[in-house]
C-alpha cells in the first residue's frame, strides 16, 4: 500500500523519510506512514481518487484501540499521535424527536401561511392561472440561484430522464392550476375537503390502471371519505360547480402524477428532481395563462389590483406567495424523508386539519353543522385509510428485508 501511494505522490525529498521508516519499529512506522499520507497533497487522505479508510492505514491498527486513535486524529487534521478527537454531538443528533417535530411545525406553518396569503390575493386579484405561474416562477428562480451558489449542486439531466419527467411535470402543472382555480372559486376549507378524496382516486388508479390488488380493508376505509365529502358539499355555503370540478380534476391530476413518478424513479435527489419538475411545469403553465387571462389582465386586471392595494403590496404579495409555495413543498419533502410511513400518513392528515381549521378562523367562513360533520368524517376516513396503507407498506418492506 505504501509503495503504491508514495510512487504516485512523493518526491525525492521524501526518500529520507523512507529510510527512517525502515529503521523504526513496525508499529511506529505505521503511524508515520499515516502522517505522511495525510500530508502528501491538497487531497489529504485521498489516494488515486478514493478516500482512504482508517482501517486501511495499516493492518497493525486493527490490533488495538490505542493504535486506532492516532489514525483517526490524522484524518481530522490533528498531528498529535496521542490525542483522540471525538466529533461533537450536535443538537439535531442529540434530540432527533425535537428535530422531526420542528420539521413538521415548519411544514405546517409554511403551508398555512401559503393558503391564507393565496386566498387573500384572490380576494382582490381573481386570476388563478397567472398566480399559478407566479408560484412556479418564484420557485424556479429560487432553484436557479441555489444551483448558482452550489446549494445544492445541480445534477445533470439527459434526454432519457427528461422524457420520464415531462409527464410528471405536466400532471403537476395541471393539478396545481386546477387547485388554484378551486381556491379562487370557493372557500379554502371546502377545497381541502374535496381534495381529501385524493386517496380514493389513488386506490382506483392502482387497481384499474396499474393492475395492483387493493385489499378490501382499504376500499372500506375510503367509504367515510366519500360520505363525508358528499355531506360537506351538499350544504357548503360557498359551493359552486367550478370550484368543485376543479378540485376533482386536481385530484385526478395528482393521482396520475403519482403513477408517472413511479415510472420516473431515479438516483437523483429529491431537491433536484423537484427543481426540474418546477421548470417544466412553469413552461406548461405560461401559455394557458396568456391565452385565458392575458387580455383581461392587460386591460383591467393589473390596474384594479394596484388601485385596491398599491403596487408595492401587490408585487410583494405575489413574491411571498410564490416563495411560501416553494418552501412548503421543499420542507414537506425533507420532512417526509425523515419519518416512517405511518408518521408520514399522520402528518398528511394533520396538515389538512391545520389548513382547514386556520382558514375557517382567519377568513371567518360560516359553515353549516352538516358541513362541519361531513368534513370531520372525511378527515377521519383519510386518517383510517392512511393508517391501513402505511401498515400494509411496512409489512411489505419487512417481508422484502426478510
Amino acid at each position: 500500500m505504501e509503495s503504491r501511494v508514495l510512487s504516485r505522490a512523493t518526491t525525492l525529498s521524501s526518500l529520507p523519510t523512507l529510510n527512517k521508516l525502515h529503521r523504526l519499529p513496525l508499529a511506529n512506522a505505521s503511524l508515520l506512514a499515516v502522517k505522511t499520507i495525510g500530508s502528501l497533497s491538497d487531497g489529504g487522505n485521498l489516494v488515486w481518487g478514493r478516500q482512504l479508510r482508517p482501517e486501511l492505514c495499516s493492518p497493525l491498527l486493527k490490533k488495538g484501540p490505542s493504535l486506532l486513535r492516532p489514525c483517526l486524529a490524522t484524518a481530522e487534521g490533528n498531528d498529535s499521535a496521542g490525542e483522540e478527537k471525538v466529533a461533537p454531538v450536535g443538537f439535531f443528533s442529540r434530540y432527533p424527536a425535537l428535530t422531526t417535530g420542528f420539521f413538521f411545525f415548519t411544514w405546517y406553518f409554511l403551508n398555512v401561511i401559503f393558503n391564507i396569503l393565496n386566498k387573500k390575493i384572490y380576494n382582490y386579484f381573481p386570476y388563478p392561472y397567472f398566480v399559478s405561474v407566479i408560484h412556479l416562477a418564484v420557485g424556479v428562480v429560487y432553484c436557479l440561484v441555489s444551483w448558482t451558489v452550489g446549494l445544492p449542486k445541480r445534477a445533470p439531466i439527459d434526454g432519457n430522464l427528461l422524457k420520464l419527467l415531462i409527464p410528471v411535470a405536466v400532471c403537476h402543472a395541471l393539478g396545481h392550476v386546477t387547485s388554484n382555480v378551486s381556491f379562487a372559486a370557493v372557500a379554502v376549507s371546502f377545497t381541502h375537503t374535496v381534495k381529501a378524496l385524493e386517496p380514493f382516486f389513488n386506490a382506483a388508479a392502482s387497481q384499474f390502471i396499474l393492475g395492483q390488488s387493493i385489499p378490501i380493508t382499504l376500499w372500506l376505509s375510503l367509504a367515510p371519505v366519500v360520505i363525508g365529502v358528499s355531506m360537506a358539499s351538499l350544504t357548503e355555503l360557498s359551493f359552486n360547480w367550478l370550484g368543485f370540478i376543479s378540485a376533482m380534476i386536481s385530484n385526478i391530476s395528482f393521482t396520475y402524477r403519482s403513477i408517472y413518478s413511479k415510472k420516473a424513479m431515479t438516483d437523483m435527489d429529491s431537491t433536484n428532481i423537484y427543481a426540474y419538475i418546477s421548470i417544466i411545469a412553469l413552461i406548461v403553465c405560461i401559455p394557458p395563462a396568456l391565452i385565458i387571462e392575458g387580455p383581461t389582465l392587460l386591460k383591467t386586471g393589473f390596474n384594479d389590483a394596484i388601485a385596491q392595494v398599491g403596487l408595492v403590496k401587490f408585487v410583494s404579495d405575489l413574491f411571498w406567495v410564490g416563495m411560501f409555495y416553494h418552501l412548503y413543498n421543499q420542507v414537506a419533502t425533507n420532512t417526509l424523508e425523515r419519518v416512517a410511513p405511518l408518521t408520514h400518513a399522520v402528518g398528511n392528515v394533520l396538515k389538512r386539519v391545520f389548513v382547514i381549521g386556520f382558514s375557517i378562523i382567519i377568513f371567518g367562513n360560516k359553515i353549516s353543522t352538516q358541513t362541519g360533520i361531513g368534513t370531520g368524517i372525511a378527515i377521519a376516513g383519510v386518517a383510517l385509510y392512511s393508517f391501513i396503507k402505511a401498515k400494509i407498506e411496512e409489512e411489505k418492506r419487512q417481508a422484502k428485508a426478510a
